[in-house]
């Protein structure tokens, strides 16, 4: 663009035909999604009307929320809409089975049921949490359709149920015509490039702390923690990349292992960091010119502009490269347990990038690369439950709150304030600081939502005979509003406007031109949208300090209870445990918290490879004596310890003493470097 602008200098006209050819081509896919959006619904509410559903806008509204900017987003998100709507079904019919006459009790189990739900949405991430939230409020969905005007249930909750999950499949099905008929699919490739660029900097900024033997040491702590939240940043886009792949899908676990690749990668990175920052000069460059010597000459430092499109060429022949330089590095010749250190974690951060490279040689689908399945199971890492349990706690709270209001009130529309306060609580509520945010531009959405219906239902559309002229109404809200919703532009808005646009309008063969039924139906969805909004400042989430901090005290207390041997994690249980929080540890964090749960992050890991390498040795005793100082927040005793240990370690011949030497060298430098950390809440 630059240069077209640059060769039509001096002449207007042509400036303004480039301006104007860029801007179409920009504009381009956001518009061609707004398309998609409309032609989704419409399919949807075609077929829904062919087959002369109750409520077929049911299924035109699945489809509008189904429909995303990117064909595996919307896949996938059609995918776990379905396995919510199927729970939430079946616990509504499970609830009613229970409480057939009681409306008290069964009340109380919706709320409970929206509570359980909110509660595993905070624990799920990307369309997981979706699909839970959803079950959620599907079941108040269908229970707003079987209870009267106070409450009482009709005793219909299965053929209810039967008929939401028909309509909501079917608008899953259309919306995924649409795209998968418009759209190729493009996240493969586009996590693919991500990787790339994400492996090939983190191993050029590595390779460029050996050449400088730790100098700087503030500007590359600063890029590193950058790289921390871009590798944080990569789980969604591999979600929507599974969406369009049953391969990808079948291989997840390799895409999950290269994102724990490169936290490995920056860990160990860390430590070899702050071990040549604290080293005397000549020392740190002799041993790091001794390590780069086996680092891969395409590792190295070079020019960025095409990396990433080199490392994507032949990622095969870069992963045989690193597999060999992490074995040359584990067998390297060591004379102390510096240089050991050393080239342990360079070993440590190249099989790192040698995991991120096998899942990138799964994404471009490189023959030359077999990959198996990785049958190792995998558990849900849960970082911190308050954050889930306070969630539950305010939807619990929100839904009971409008039921009773709803019941005192006899108000006839009760349910759907009752149904859109739990679609906002549940669905906002993992977005932490973000959920009022984004409740309010929920509510503005809806609000002129309303007002846009208001004007088709009473003005336009009782002149309209046929669908194709109601098609062709609609688009021009559903096209303009999904091409700024792909531009991201004030996207909570936006998705206040698509989200009740079809329920609002209601349309139905043949349509209903109910004035007060309309606005009451309104009001009642403003006001659920509202109650929900209003919960995030009544009920808050834990701001973002605080997360920070009880993040890093659950994981130093998890690291205590390691070193006292009270959980008997290994390896990749406390690395699991450790991405997790990783993954959530709130933007806001000061460098500092972020610095401390690194250092935890490498003690913990330190502290089981040396068990297993001192029970070899048979030197657990003075090992023990170190972790019991650990364990108690004694960072000068367990210094004392350590020193003792390695004292002890120099005796002993070979490579495995050697090693364990550099890990307690490790140990020490992060207890000494972090002692405010280590020591908090220790007893007196």
């Amino acid at each position: 663009m630059a240069e077209a602008l640059l060769s039509a200098r001096g002449s207007p006209g042509a400036t303004a035909e480039i301006w104007l050819t860029c801007g179409l081509r920009a504009a381009g896919p956001p518009l061609l999604f707004g398309l998609r959006l409309w032609a989704s619904v419409c399919l949807a509410l075609y077929v829904a009307f062919w087959l002369e559903l109750d409520n077929a806008f049911w299924a035109a509204n699945t489809a509008a929320i189904v429909c995303q900017p990117h064909l595996g987003a919307s896949l996938r998100k059609g995918w776990y809409r379905m396995i919510g709507t199927v729970i939430g079904a079946v616990g509504i019919v499970v609830m009613t089975a229970f409480f057939p006459q009681d409306r008290a009790l069964f009340l109380v189990s919706l709320a409970l049921w929206g509570a359980g739900c909110a509660l595993v949405a905070t624990l799920l991430r990307n369309f997981a949490a979706y699909a839970a939230a959803l079950a959620g409020y599907t079941a108040a969905i269908i229970a707003s359709d079987q209870l009267g005007a106070t409450g009482g249930l009709n005793g219909q909750a299965f053929m209810l149920a039967v008929d939401r999950a028909s309509e909501i499949c079917i608008g899953i099905v259309c919306a995924g015509i649409v795209l998968a008929g418009t759209d190729l699919g493009g996240a493969r490739r586009r996590l693919a490039m991500l990787f790339a660029r994400l492996s090939a900097e983190i191993a050029r900024r590595f390779t460029g702390t050996l050449v400088i033997a730790g100098a700087n040491f503030e500007d590359i702590q600063t890029i590193r923690r950058e790289l921390l939240r871009r590798v944080i940043a990569l789980d969604p886009i591999m979600d929507e990349a599974l969406g369009e792949s049953s391969q990808l899908r079948y291989h997840s676990s390799v895409l999950q292992n290269a994102i724990d690749g490169l936290f490995a990668a920056i860990a160990s990175w860390r430590i070899a960091a702050v071990f040549l920052a604290r080293s005397p000069e000549a020392r740190a460059r002799r041993e790091a010119d001794a390590v780069l010597a086996e680092v891969p000459e395409p590792l190295h430092a070079g020019p960025e502009q095409d990396e990433a499109t080199r490392w994507m060429a032949d990622p095969t022949r870069l992963l045989q490269a690193c597999d060999a330089a992490a074995r040359r590095l584990a067998a390297l010749q060591a004379s102390a347990p510096s240089l050991r250190l050393l080239a342990d974690q360079t070993g440590e951060a190249i099989a790192g990038i040698s995991q991120a490279l096998n899942g990138l040689a799964l994404l471009i689908a490189d023959p030359a690369r077999p990959v198996a399945r990785d049958r190792g199971t995998r558990r849900l890492r849960i970082p911190d439950w308050l954050p889930p349990l306070v969630n539950a706690g305010r939807a619990f709270v929100v839904i009971g709150a409008v039921a009773i209001f709803w019941i005192v009130t006899e108000w006839p529309n009760g349910a759907v304030a009752m149904t859109f306060a739990a679609i906002i609580v549940t669905l906002f509520a993992p977005r932490a600081d973000q959920a009022y945010t984004t409740a309010i531009g929920f509510m503005i959405g809806s609000l002129l939502t309303v007002a846009i219906c208001a004007t088709l239902k009473f003005a336009i559309l009782p002149n309209v005979e046929t669908f194709a002229t109601f098609a062709l109404i609609i688009g021009f809200v559903l096209v303009p509003v999904g091409t700024f919703l792909a531009l991201q532009w004030r996207p909570a808005i936006f998705t206040g406007i698509v989200t009740p646009f079809i329920p609002v309008l209601a349309p139905a063969n043949p349509m209903i031109y109910d004035t007060q039924q309309f606005y009451n139906a309104a009001l009642a969805i403003l006001a659920g949208v509202g109650a929900g909004a209003f919960s995030f400042r009544l009920l808050p989430p834990l701001s973002p300090a605080f997360r920070a901090r009880r993040l890093l005290a659950l994981t130093l207390r998890d690291l205590r209870r390691l070193a006292t041997g009270r959980i008997p994690d290994t390896l990749t249980d406390w690395q699991g445990r450790m991405y997790g929080r990783f993954a959530v540890l709130p933007d806001q964090a000061q460098p500092l918290q972020r610095s401390q749960l690194m250092a935890a992050f490498s003690v913990g890991a330190a502290i089981i490879q040396l068990r297993h390498t001192c029970r070899r040795l048979d030197l657990s005793g003075g090992l023990d004596a170190a972790l019991e100082a650990v364990g108690r927040g004694n960072c000068a005793m367990a210094t004392a310890e350590i020193a003792a240990l390695d004292t002890a370690l120099v005796s002993s011949p070979g490579a495995a003493a050697l090693r364990a030497r550099g890990l307690l060298l490790a140990l020490s430098q992060a207890l000494t470097q972090h002692s405010s950390y280590f020591e908090a809440g220790a007893p007196g």
